[in-house]
């Protein structure tokens, strides 16, 4: 059976089919697409495009990328991998309890058939969905994943599309489901060969990266369809329960019907003709409801956004840091107003910018934010990249668990978190192009020196060494305080799992309140209330008619008729 070759490449007055030595000429085709049918050629071919009588090219749609991102495409059957996971039905987001990784350093092998080898103790940990940290080809064999440049090929040092499918069927077969980090905003530097075939970006917009993606401009059409079949590939050919879009906010739209609202609709509908949930959460600093009011009522319709100030606010209060962004949190206020509704700004005064920002989230379930205490980004982006456990005391630590485990939003945890992990996670790369090395280690100093950081301080991304450090130690849940640690957010997904009060997202059943000056906190909810103690002295605090002590973080914490005592930097759990 004949294998059907296609590129888009609009501008071009040739294009050639390059199989090994040979070029074979293909048609044009209606629309810019240029075709051509060759009867030996199947799953395992290694093939490539050139334009105008130039070199070979990757094909901007290769599925799989076995040399890294310079060399030849492959073609991939997806009929033909032997899936389990008839059974599977999803995971819906409400109620869900995410943990995000990355590949390269969750296990010591660094692949997909390395994160397999430790589901059991993400089951048992009691999470629902792992959130990958983007996977498509990039450049080297170790990076954050944020670079990407074929968006549809998973990194070749991972495993390859194999070894994707062979995780997610894992993932599906211990209960749990799979959600993907994909990034539409910008392509990296090394390896983005897709200007030479088409009008992919466009300098109406501009970035960050670069000239924007063109989602408006002429021959946009063709680049939307480029990123909405990918987003469908990875839910359609892969069995992703849902996706993570990156920085929504770098994307530059005009068109009438906004790319993000065109996506939704699309994953809407397969999601119909699958059978089961399928997920779209939005990264966006823009505190806007829009990104996940439903379609009818003028949103584009997505099903979450992160709520990184919600981590901005706990953790200013946890660590007294107010360098950079934190100068906009601290107070305990803040930090009540975060437990009450995620987002901090919502149309109010924002010192740090030096203006008003966000808008009020009322109206949306909690379900909608997705919140952490530690993410890859508010830990990668340190200087040294230290994890909370390097600043903070190990009663802070529960405290944040218990916050982050028993709010009414869509909690999430970064590997390593649940047990302290004593390494830290370190911004990596490994570009092959020496210039670009140095250009971004250089870059890199001089960010932090904005934030005070010594430049000494920075690791350097290129150095296999920062990849080293970052990787997990699967030693530590075996030894104090670790196993402590993991013991107690265990108990907490496991308290969530059973009482109903701690999945319900309707926010307006949720009372905060705190007493800076005491340094107390309190959350109630139905029949729950969720007492922290983050002054310098024992506090009595009132049970307010909660008989039961559910969850406590300390034993020096008792409850003696309507008398809930805590000791310092503990949390307490009661219910009715």
């Amino acid at each position: 059976m004949a294998h059907e070759f296609r590129v888009w490449a609009p501008e071009r007055e040739r294009v050639e089919l390059v199989l090994g030595e040979r070029r074979l000429p293909m048609r044009p085709a209606a629309g810019g697409w240029w075709e051509r049918a060759v009867e030996e050629a199947g799953p395992g071919t290694d093939y490539a495009y050139a334009l105008d009588g130039g070199p070979p090219w990757p094909d901007p749609r290769s599925p799989y990328q076995p040399h890294g991102p310079h060399g030849p495409s492959r073609l991939v059957g997806h009929a033909a991998f032997p899936w389990t996971d008839a059974a599977w039905r999803g995971t819906p987001l409400p109620g869900a309890v995410l943990y995000e990784l990355h590949v390269g350093t969750f296990s010591p092998e660094g692949t997909f058939d390395g994160v397999i080898e430790r589901l059991p103790h993400l089951a048992e940990l009691g999470v629902d969905a792992i959130e990958l940290m983007p996977v498509a080809e990039f450049s080297g064999r170790r990076g954050w994943g944020y670079d990407g440049v074929s968006l549809y090929a998973p990194h070749h040092a991972y495993g390859g599309p194999d070894g994707l499918k062979r995780l997610v069927d894992a993932c599906h077969a211990h209960g749990l489901g799979v959600v993907m980090d994909v990034v539409y905003n910008h392509l990296g530097p090394s390896g983005n060969y897709l200007p030479r075939f088409g009008p992919y970006f466009t300098g109406r917009h501009s970035t960050n990266w670069g000239d924007g993606v063109n989602f408006d401009g002429p021959g946009s059409g063709e680049v939307r369809a480029f990123v909405i079949d990918n987003a469908l590939m990875w839910l359609r050919d892969y069995h992703c329960d849902g996706l993570r879009l990156d920085a929504v906010h770098a994307i530059a739209d005009d068109s009438a019907a906004h790319i993000l609202e065109r996506l939704a609709e699309e994953v809407a509908e397969l999601a119909a003709h699958v059978r089961r949930p399928l997920f779209l959460i939005a990264e966006s600093d823009l505190n806007d409801p829009r990104f996940v009011r439903s379609r009818e009522s003028g949103g584009y319709g997505l099903d979450a956004a992160w709520a990184d100030e919600w981590h901005h606010a706990l953790h200013a209060v946890l660590t007294g840091e107010r360098d950079g962004y934190y100068a906009d949190f601290g107070p305990l206020g803040l930090l009540v107003k975060a437990l009450r509704q995620a987002w901090v700004y919502d149309g109010t005064w924002s010192p740090h910018r030096g203006r008003t920002h966000g808008r009020s989230p009322a109206g949306l379930p909690g379900h909608r934010f997705v919140v952490c205490a530690q993410n890859h980004d508010q830990v990668g982006n340190r200087a040294r990249g230290e994890r909370s456990g390097a600043l903070m005391s190990e009663g802070r630590l529960r405290v944040a668990a218990a916050l982050l485990l028993t709010a009414p939003f869509t909690p999430m945890v970064f590997q390593g978190e649940e047990w302290g992990a004593s390494t830290p996670f370190q911004y990596f790369t490994d570009h092959e192009d020496p210039e670009l090395g140095r250009a971004v280690s250089e870059g890199r100093r001089r960010e932090f020196a904005a934030f005070g950081w010594e430049p000494g301080q920075v690791p350097d991304p290129q150095d296999p060494a920062t990849f080293e450090r970052s990787r997990l130690d699967w030693s530590e849940p075996g030894k104090e305080p670790h196993a402590r640690l993991l013991a107690w957010h265990r108990e907490l997904i496991a308290l969530r799992r059973r009482l109903p009060a701690l999945t319900d997202g309707r926010l307006g059943r949720v009372r905060a309140g705190g007493d800076e000056a005491a340094g107390l906190v309190s959350v109630e909810r139905g029949p729950v209330l969720v007492a922290a103690n983050l002054g310098g002295e024992a506090r009595v605090v009132p049970a307010r008619g909660r008989t039961r002590l559910l969850a406590a973080s300390d034993p020096g914490i008792t409850l003696s008729g309507d008398d809930l005592t805590l000791p310092p930097d503990t949390v307490a759990i009661l219910g009715g």
